[in-house]
């Protein structure tokens, strides 16, 4: 067979090869960005599924809007509202989970050889998405604090990208915080370039002790014309379930018209049953409690790895332990002559039978080949311990 000729941009992803090796009995994973499904708040997820079958079992089971079930539409406009976000229902669509937000953005935005700026490092999944619909990516550096905006502007004045993609808050893998100074500059920029600003916002909700800045969409308002170049995708996947696939984008108009026409084609819209079953939850006021247990849970998991990384590989790794999210992001520094190849490291990590994932496929371009990823998201305290302690019999 003879394929389209934009596969020859991408390569599967090296996650999910990776998670071929993860059969093997006894392994401990850090290799994944799931949430822990013993976290799930599952009676209230049955309580609202129930309840929509019961009183609307007919609109549920049918075809539906593309633009989203309306009481969810409306639900996820409190929900924002909530977080300091001003957005009506019709300012928004439901995509199934916020990867085809992401996709939907590409489909309408990205043609062939335009030029798009991300984070380096950044969401696997996005690089390729976007090298898929023809982009040549260009890699903005990031510290602790988010993407270095001095960097990002210089390179928005020299190359006049389609669109940047940001992750704002606990990003993956990098784990970092934008600064509130930084978001407000972005804003600022984006109005003074006309460019658009793709912000990915599925972490913001998993802060340990404070919460994040305010989004960029809710900072949007006090930044003249910024909201024009603002495209916000949000999701449901990591603060209460994956399976539901539920997300939305929120964008001007004339994009969402656009992403709206393009997911007509894609899948014609969202379950209805599972969009429902979200637009239930949100009026049964669970939704507070089952993040505060997710929150504090991660929290104690990352704690304990900081402290296992230290004591275990001390000054042979590098790290900024994260303020919420899923991940550290770490680099192996060679100290004492120990490995500094995350990819020969995780094979000898797998024959001790533990499991992360190297960073390079987070670049776009230029990889750090020192660098690793580790999610404390779904192992336990006693895991993580054991965990870290094979990975320092590894290094």
């Amino acid at each position: 067979m003879i394929f389209a000729e934009r596969l020859n941009s991408i390569e599967t992803s090296a996650i999910r090869e990776l998670f071929k090796l993860l059969g093997k009995p006894g392994i401990i994973s850090f290799a994944g960005g799931f949430p822990d499904p013993a976290l799930f708040d599952v009676e209230g997820i049955r309580v609202a599924t129930e309840a929509v079958l019961a009183n609307q079992p007919g609109p549920v089971l049918q075809y539906g809007a593309t633009e989203g079930w309306q009481p969810l539409r409306e639900g996820i406009s409190r929900h924002m509202a909530a977080k300091g976000a001003t957005v009506a229902p019709e300012g928004l669509i439901v995509t199934t989970g916020s990867q085809q937000a992401l996709d939907l953005i590409g489909k309408t935005m990205i043609s062939p050889g335009d030029k798009v700026i991300m984070e380096a490092p950044t969401f696997l999944a996005t690089i390729q998405c976007f090298r898929l619909y023809g982009a040549q990516i260009i890699g903005a550096p990031i510290d602790a604090q988010g993407v270095d905006v001095d960097k990002l502007e210089a390179l928005i004045d020299e190359h006049r990208p389609k669109l940047v993609y940001l992750i704002p808050s606990f990003g993956n893998p990098s784990g970092a915080m934008l600064s509130l100074e930084r978001r407000q500059r972005i804003l600022e920029i984006a109005a003074r370039t006309r460019t658009l600003v793709v912000e990915d916002d599925p972490y913001g909700e998993l802060y340990f002790d404070q919460p994040p800045p305010p989004s960029l969409l809710a900072l949007s308002d006090s930044v003249p014309g910024s909201r024009e170049w603002l495209a916000h995708c949000g999701s449901f996947s990591k603060v209460l379930s994956p399976g539901l696939r539920v997300g939305w984008m929120i964008a001007p108009p004339e994009l969402l018209a656009r992403a709206t026409m393009c997911k007509q084609f894609s899948d014609a819209h969202t379950s209805n049953l599972t969009q429902a079953t979200a637009a239930h939850y949100l009026t049964l006021g669970r939704l507070n409690a089952a993040l505060d247990a997710v929150r504090s849970t991660y929290a104690e998991r990352a704690r304990v790895m900081a402290a296992r990384l230290q004591a275990e590989l001390g000054d042979a790794i590098a790290f900024d332990a994260p303020q919420g999210g899923m991940f550290f992001w770490a680099r192996l520094t060679g100290a004492h002559g120990k490995p500094t190849h995350a990819a020969d490291f995780a094979k000898r990590a797998i024959d001790k039978l533990v499991a992360f994932v190297p960073g390079a496929p987070f670049y776009a371009h230029d990889p750090d080949p020192s660098t690793l990823r580790l999610s404390f998201a779904t192992a336990d305290v006693a895991k993580i311990e054991e965990g870290i302690a094979r990975l320092g019999q590894a290094l």
